[in-house]
C-alpha cells in the first residue's frame, strides 16, 4: 500500500469537490491538519472514516486504497455498448436471413410449378411464358443463394 499515493489521490478527490483542507476536515470529523497528514501521506485516514471518504467521493474503497481510479466503470459501459452493437448486428442478420429465406422459398414454389407445368404435359402450358418464368425464377433464386452464401456476400452488402 503506497500511502503518498494514497494521500495524493484523497488530495485530488477533495480538490474535485472544490473543498478546502478545512471544509474536508469537517466534513468528517478531524482537523485541518489530519486532512494535511493524510495529503502528504504522513498519516492514513481510520478504516471507517476511509468508508466515508469513498461514500462521498463515490468513488470505490478499493480504489482509495489504490490510490488512484479503477476503469471499472468504463470497462462496464464499454461492455454495455459492445453487447448493443452486437444485439444491433444479430437483429440485423435475422433481418436478412428472413429475407432470404422468403427468396428461397418463392424459387422453391417457381421451381415446383415448373416441374408440374413439364410433367403434366398439358399442350396448353407446354411451352409457355408460365413454364419459362417459373424455371427462371428457380434459376435466379438458386444463383441468388450461392452467391449469397459465399465469400463474396459481406462485398455484396457493403
Amino acid at each position: 500500500m503506497d500511502v503518498v499515493k494514497i494521500g495524493s489521490f484523497i488530495k485530488t478527490l477533495r480538490k474535485e469537490k472544490a473543498l478546502t483542507q478545512e471544509q474536508f476536515a469537517e466534513q468528517f470529523h478531524v482537523s485541518r491538519r489530519t486532512v494535511s497528514r493524510w495529503e502528504t501521506g504522513a498519516n492514513l485516514p481510520d478504516l471507517d472514516i476511509l468508508l466515508e471518504i469513498a461514500d462521498y467521493c463515490n468513488v470505490e474503497l478499493k480504489e482509495l486504497l489504490d490510490g488512484e481510479r479503477k476503469s471499472e466503470k468504463m470497462d462496464r459501459e464499454l461492455e454495455q455498448t459492445v453487447l448493443q452493437v452486437a444485439q444491433y448486428s444479430n437483429e440485423d442478420k435475422i433481418k436478412l436471413t428472413k429475407r432470404i429465406h422468403v427468396i428461397f422459398i418463392a424459387g422453391l414454389i417457381a421451381e415446383i410449378m415448373h416441374v408440374i407445368t413439364n410433367s403434366a404435359q398439358l399442350h396448353n402450358l407446354s411451352g409457355s411464358f408460365i413454364q419459362g418464368f417459373c424455371g427462371g425464377a428457380a434459376l435466379g433464386t438458386l444463383i441468388f443463394g450461392v452467391v449469397m452464401t459465399s465469400k463474396y456476400a459481406k462485398k455484396i452488402k457493403a
